[in-house]
């Protein structure tokens, strides 16, 4: 288990800043401790705060880390064949993460509208959705997107996404799922 290990990084490494979400690179031989490990990312915490790495950048924590996260469900997308469904799109987008909360972005309430259309392409749907963020503020927004486009268009069947950001209604904590809530420890 890599969470709570503290790692010093092999090489220089790109990062996104949290909650910021502006680009940094962290140096090669900086202390990083792993906060969280989920969805083919990491979140460490460093001097200056927390940032996160993308799985293509994995390596720079060190093959046997890089190893561990790959063996871990939530790091693939869900596998699917022939037309896709909407039941395989939220499989996928429950494989994107909050780079602060261990929650994916499905049970905790991000995704506000889910359609499928019709493509130009042999059958394959176009996907849209829309979701919203935690706080208004939060720089990551574009990058927990961008996660949920890349993992939708994955699927076998999609011909292409997009992941649209939208602030009505405000997300609010209730909006959490009964799972989410678990996991969290939160009651009612």
């Amino acid at each position: 288990m890599i969470v709570g290990k503290e790692i010093e990084l092999l090489r220089d490494c790109p990062s996104t800043i949290i909650p910021a979400g502006d680009p940094m690179t962290l140096p090669k031989g900086k202390k990083v401790f792993v906060s969280q490990a989920l969805g083919g990312t990491v979140t460490v915490r460093a001097e200056g705060g927390l940032f996160r790495i993308a799985g293509k950048d994995l390596d720079a924590l060190g093959e046997d880390v890089a190893a561990e996260l790959a063996e871990e469900p939530e790091a693939e997308s869900p596998e699917a064949t022939g037309p896709v469904s909407e039941g395989q799109v939220w499989d996928a987008m429950k494989t994107c993460f909050d780079p602060e909360i261990p929650i994916n972005i499905v049970d905790l309430g991000l995704i506000y509208d889910l359609r499928l259309d019709e493509g130009e392409t042999g059958g394959k749907k176009k996907v849209s959705v829309k979701m919203t963020l935690t706080a208004q503020g939060c720089g990551m927004g574009p990058v927990i997107a961008e996660d949920a486009k890349t993992k939708i268009e994955a699927l076998p069947g999609v011909e292409a996404a997009t992941v649209d950001i939208v602030w009505d209604p405000v997300w609010n904590p209730q909006m959490i799922s009964e799972e989410g809530r678990k996991k969290l420890g939160i009651n009612g």
